[in-house]
């Protein structure tokens, strides 16, 4: 009898929060396996996944021995023992994205000088080791300063404009970039498969809430030239390319005043700026890394429909148990597709969830979009 398509194919994800979620809800259509390993006991993926692990991403063990239970490990975060995975490729398990392209992405150091050895274009900086020399860098400021390692969800940037910014300095190994005229802030979301295929989404366009530094909504297509989508995008695949990894990479850019395309940061695993491809495009980022996981052809990347994506996050200063407000009445606007992650406790800020209002009218799609951001609130 012939077996059942990829049953016993298993996937190991390092992660287990609302990216791996919408991963394993895509991977029932192809039947597969996934298991998480997590720090969070209440993670999003806890309750529906097959397999679940608590447990800390950078103990070399624990990575290393969940996934010699795998046949291919992924993540979901960066903030995971590379070691581990070093350890896990040699003896024959597929990881992707692999190890060396993870590594690069951890430091955003690292990420600077990949960008500069192979003339990516990006923003003039310096590397500092503490903020000892920052009086060094005053006749340059403004700067935008970022912690090499740790940063998140728009922690660990912070722009410092004057002398009077320096009590508030980041103190360890930084980045210091030149303040950048920016017009806009578009994202590209580049896919490679294993036989070296390469294919990139169309560019979205990020307008960001400012207190939180994070993506408040998001338009596809982006509003920009035709001559711009197509430089954003091949420069999106000629980054992985040269990264030399499988799987998807977020690639966050900007566009000058003066339309020059500037790389900001690069994210190897699925990525906010591409929530919307569930709705909006032919193939979605989620079903587009299982296809690199499991040796499948590329998807068509199309947008099929104009779409804004809205981030549902916790209202500042409520904690605790999450309550939806509004969902009832924004569920009724023609249109929304409502995504809620399984996060039991709301924060300040935290992504709980995102709306994705598609429409033939990119116009009417901001319109509806506004109005989810006033309805629909994340409280406590």
């Amino acid at each position: 009898m012939e077996k059942p398509f990829y049953r016993g194919l298993k996937i190991g994800v390092l992660g287990g929060g609302q990216l791996g979620r919408m991963l394993l809800q895509k991977s029932y259509s192809y039947n597969l396996e996934m298991a998480f390993i997590d720090p969070d006991t209440h993670a999003p993926c806890r309750e529906i996944s097959n397999w679940f692990y608590r447990g800390d991403l950078n103990d070399f063990k624990l990575v290393y021995d969940f996934g010699k239970k795998c046949d291919v490990v992924t993540i979901e975060i960066e903030n995971v023992n590379v070691a581990a995975l070093e350890k896990l490729e040699q003896e024959g398990i597929k990881v992707f994205p692999q190890p060396h392209a993870i590594k690069i992405v951890q430091d955003k150091g690292l990420q600077k000088l990949f960008y500069k050895e192979n003339a990516f274009p990006s923003s003039e900086f310096f590397m500092i080791e503490s903020k000892k020399e920052l009086p060094l860098f005053m006749d340059l400021f403004p700067l935008v300063q970022k912690l090499r390692k740790g940063g998140y969800d728009g922690k660990g940037v912070q722009i410092l404009r004057d002398i009077t910014d320096l009590d508030k300095a980041f103190d360890g190994p930084c980045i210091l970039e030149k303040l950048v005229d920016i017009k806009q802030e578009i994202s590209v979301i580049a896919c490679r498969g294993q036989n070296g295929d390469v294919k990139a989404f169309p560019p979205v366009e990020m307008e960001f809430n400012p207190e939180a530094n994070l993506v408040e909504f998001l338009f596809s297509p982006a509003n920009i030239s035709k001559e711009i989508e197509v430089a954003a995008m091949e420069l999106a695949k000629n980054i992985i390319t040269k990264i030399d990894m499988v799987g998807i990479l977020a690639v966050e850019m900007f566009l000058t005043n003066d339309n020059t395309l500037l790389v900001n940061e690069i994210a190897p695993r699925p990525h906010n700026s591409g929530h919307q491809t569930i709705e909006g495009n032919v193939t979605s980022q989620y079903d587009q890394l299982l296809r690199c996981l499991i040796a499948m052809p590329l998807g068509n990347t199309d947008i099929t429909i104009p779409s804004v994506m809205v981030n549902l996050l916790g209202e500042k200063d409520c904690m605790g148990a999450v309550k939806y407000q509004g969902i009832k009445e924004a569920m009724a606007i023609e249109g929304v597709n409502v995504h809620i992650y399984g996060k039991a406790e709301t924060k300040s800020f935290r992504k709980m969830g995102h709306v994705t209002v598609v429409d033939r009218d990119i116009d009417k799609a901001k319109e509806k979009a506004k109005i989810i951001k006033d309805t629909l609130k994340v409280i406590s």
